[in-house]
């Protein structure tokens, strides 16, 4: 895969039929630059997922191109996908010991992903210790610990209380601004993809496509000033509206 024009991923008339023949997507373009944080959100079964797992290249597209620039890719699923019987410090160990990534410094870049996401003194832990907040941010260390230039994310707090995705959203945009490393955030939540996106790519349902691309010029760092603001509650409805118009536009 090459990088086009300056996007780190682009997807130009994609589709996806499975072998049951349930079609998933149906021209779907998109294009994200380096560093950005894009959202795609809709209802569930719009493809989302699929896309996502297209663009990490763990399926293939039946139809359309995919381009994606070189270099490493995280992955975050919506279970952390923790190994039961493994320390957490072993856990996020876990690319370097499987991928091509360079094994000098592993432990020192696990010690760095742990306290990243505030799990420096579980190091020792066991999944079944940990909540699962914390097993997520277990998970998202894993993702990190190469400094990939690309982390993808699937829904991961959606099973998460109000309060821990809050925090973990808090979290999320913390290591994003330290890193600026490009993030493609699957979410059905409009609320979650305000607050954490610079840009929402709004699909409809399957065969999903991209609707709508909604820009959020809110300025970081964000926190509960903007998440109770005026400005907030203008892009939710602006994107709850554009979501609408996408069901509505299901064939």
């Amino acid at each position: 895969m090459t990088e086009n024009a300056g996007a780190i991923v682009s997807l130009r008339g994609v589709g996806k039929t499975f072998e049951s023949g349930t079609v998933a997507l149906a021209g779907l373009d998109l294009a994200v630059t380096e560093g950005e944080f894009v959202s795609l959100l809709g209802p569930s079964g719009c493809g989302k997922s699929t896309a996502l797992r297209i663009i990490a290249g763990l399926s293939e597209a039946s139809a359309g191109v995919v381009e994606r620039a070189a270099g490493d890719i995280g992955f975050v699923f919506q279970d952390p996908t923790l190994m039961p019987w493994a320390s957490v410090a072993d856990n996020v160990l876990l690319p370097f010991k499987l991928g091509t990534a360079e094994k000098t410094g592993a432990h020192t870049a696990v010690t760095r992903a742990l306290a990243r996401v505030g799990l420096a003194e579980f190091a020792d832990a066991f999944p079944r210790e940990l909540s699962g907040g914390m097993r997520m941010r277990a998970s998202i260390a894993r993702a990190l610990v190469t400094e990939p230039r690309l982390l993808l994310m699937d829904e991961p707090f959606a099973s998460l209380d109000e309060i821990t995705r809050f925090k973990l959203n808090n979290d999320l945009l913390g290591v994003w601004q330290e890193l600026r490393r490009t993030v493609i955030f699957v979410t059905h939540s409009v609320f979650e993809s305000v607050y954490l996106s610079q840009r929402i790519l709004v699909m409809t349902p399957r065969p999903g496509r991209i609707f709508a691309e909604i820009a959020i010029p809110a300025a970081y760092p964000r926190d509960e000033r903007f998440r109770t603001s005026a400005e907030y509650a203008g892009f939710c409805r602006q994107v709850s509206e554009a979501l609408g118009k996408a069901m509505a536009a299901a064939p």
